[in-house]
């Protein structure tokens, strides 16, 4: 195919793709108002505010528009000596008109169109970018595919005829459109409905040469990044994609996997949401195997043909579509008072390092209470000298601040 009629195909596809969601967006019914969806994207836009964090203030405050209101007054008594840098409304705007115009949109997870089944993890993305169809999310069961990049053919091939298997049986394919096994697994679902998560902003296509695969997984299923548009795809990012193909699947296969690898991070994520991992074993001399290897000797189900994952499939019944009906927004339970707060932020400080430790074993080995150590954990956070990791576990980010919460 020449550039000119590649190109050419690439504007038709954008042309349908916008008239899709603006028929999408008259008929769905969205959860909050406008104002409250700018304010969502502002604060998950913000410095210092991850998913956890996110979260946490929603719950605290009852609506992202306060959130915004009291953020500063957090992050001082955190420590920070400077106001958090807010995204401004005027650049929520250009960025939802950027968005638009390169034929996808932004739905926040207050909205009902947002993928319930990733809603469910406790770090889901506020905002996700999507371009394709807005209405496969919550109506198809689906499985992730993932494993190595430098796959061999036959793990391509088992690859490629396991997606299509699936997707034949409206299972819908998830996976990271990488070299490899991932692109074999969007290929093998192309006739169906496949989707795939990307690391950097939507219009970020990488690899570059799966250029024409983006654009045609576009055109019948959906592309989803959690980065703005523009934002290029960094090493730092592929980790938080990887979350994202485990929590909006309901199962994930792992063919061809190293020990040290993105898929594993992948799996290992999959456990912590509760989705059933399959894996493929391989031969013991083939480094590719070993990762795959070793799930299955730590709890992983043998995969040996599409008919394993479907009849765990079956297995889940109408439980696989259990979805909230609309957004609920929560209590506003405001701050803890004052005293209360400052009585505890010693012992805070006598149990963090700059090594990761679970806020569970805190609570465990500490006097303080749930509700104290959310906002203390907070402040810090918000100030910039505190980060979050997988497991539920938290430490300073460099060790001078030990001395200094």
């Amino acid at each position: 195919m020449d550039k000119f009629t590649f190109d050419y195909q690439k504007a038709i596809l954008a042309m349908q793709l916008d008239n899709r969601k603006q028929m999408f967006v008259m008929q769905t019914k969205l959860s909050v108002s406008t104002g409250e969806q700018i304010s969502w994207i502002r604060l998950t836009r913000s410095k210092n505010v991850g998913p956890g964090t996110f979260y946490q203030l929603i719950r605290l405050f009852g609506s992202a528009a306060c959130a915004l209101d009291n953020i500063d007054e957090l992050a001082a008594k955190g420590g920070s000596k400077r106001k958090i840098t807010l995204t401004s409304e005027d650049d929520v705007l250009t960025e939802i008109d950027l968005t638009e115009r390169y034929g996808a949109r932004l739905i926040c997870s207050c909205d009902a169109a947002y993928p319930q089944l990733l809603m469910r993890t406790p770090d889901a993305p506020p905002v996700i970018t999507v371009l394709g169809r807005n209405d496969i999310f919550n109506n198809h069961p689906s499985v992730a595919i993932v494993g190595a990049r430098n796959a061999s053919l036959n793990g391509s091939s088992f690859a490629k005829h396991l997606a299509a298997d699936l997707a034949e049986r409206n299972i819908t394919i998830v996976s990271g459109l990488a070299r490899g096994i991932d692109t074999a697994a969007h290929i093998g679902a192309l006739n169906n409905i496949t989707i795939a998560v990307i690391a950097g902003g939507i219009d970020h296509i990488y690899p570059p040469e799966n250029e024409k695969l983006y654009w045609q997984i576009a055109g019948n299923g959906a592309v989803i990044a959690e980065l703005p548009i523009g934002c290029p795809p960094l090493a730092r990012h592929f980790p938080q994609r990887n979350r994202i193909i485990a929590g909006i699947a309901h199962a994930l296969a792992v063919i061809e996997a190293a020990k040290k690898s993105g898929s594993l991070i992948t799996a290992e994520v999959a456990r912590a949401y509760a989705r059933k991992v399959f894996a493929v074993p391989g031969s013991p001399l083939d480094e590719r195997a070993g990762g795959t290897n070793y799930l299955l000797k730590n709890g992983a189900t043998l995969l040996e043909s599409s008919q394993d994952i479907i009849s765990y499939m079956n297995s889940l019944g109408n439980s696989m579509f259990e979805t909230n009906a609309s957004y609920t927004p929560p209590a506003n339970t405001g701050l803890p008072p004052e005293s209360e707060l400052a009585q505890y932020r010693k012992q805070l400080q006598q149990a963090l390092s700059y090594t990761p430790v679970s806020m569970d074993l805190i609570l465990a080995e500490t006097a303080i209470p749930f509700t104290i150590l959310n906002v203390l954990v907070l402040e810090l956070e918000l100030a910039g000298r505190l980060t979050r990791s997988y497991g539920n576990k938290i430490c300073l980010v460099n060790m001078k601040d030990i001395n200094k919460i």
